[in-house]
């Protein structure tokens, strides 16, 4: 394990025995990518914060629930997907207002400030659009950067249908970008015309 996940199982047990600080600092060292999970998986900014709390209510009244079997942060990232799933459930039939157009989340896992890439209304659009199981695999693993094999164990999915649900998802993007051009149409010159 890391000197992450030792940590965040310190703090559990911690926490667990009544020390409330424990809590606190379990929240500082995770909230901003549970926050990102969010944001990414809700579209909208306030949904994401009601979302971020309720997913920290739940660790809160639930963590007696976590069993060390895997890392703290898989158990968290999956309560967060699922608090997402029930926001959305909830909101199915409002229409969530649009991220306007100066709105432009940086990546909070760059390490450098010129690696942070601002998120395009266009990709956000594109996101929404995919279903919740598409979607929450793309925010997982492309833009949380996990594993397929940690995008598995969050949302209690084989493997294979993390792949599945990747390739699907990519594809799909790809169409909404206007990256991905459908059978049979080529551009301008793929045959030797100018």
């Amino acid at each position: 394990m890391t000197d992450r996940a030792d940590r965040d199982i310190e703090l559990i047990d911690q926490y667990l025995k009544g020390d409330v600080d424990a809590f606190n600092e379990l929240v500082a060292a995770h909230e901003d990518r549970v926050f990102a999970i969010c944001l990414r998986m809700l579209r909208n900014r306030e949904a994401a914060l009601d979302a971020t709390q309720d997913t920290f209510l739940t660790v809160f009244r639930k963590a007696d629930r976590y069993k060390a079997r895997a890392a703290f942060s898989t158990w968290l990232y999956r309560v967060t997907v699922n608090t997402c799933y029930d926001h959305l459930r909830r909101e199915k039939r409002k229409r969530a207002d649009q991220l306007p157009d100066s709105y432009d989340p940086v990546d909070v896992q760059a390490t450098d400030p010129f690696n942070a890439v601002e998120v395009r209304p266009e990709i956000e659009e594109a996101l929404a659009a995919l279903s919740v199981e598409f979607r929450s695999a793309v925010v997982l693993v492309d833009l949380q950067g996990m594993s397929l094999e940690q995008a598995s164990d969050t949302l209690e999915v084989p493997t294979g249908t993390i792949k599945s649900r990747l390739f699907r998802a990519r594809k799909q993007l790809a169409q909404s970008l206007g990256n991905l051009r459908p059978p049979g149409e080529h551009q301008r010159g793929d045959h030797g015309e100018s």
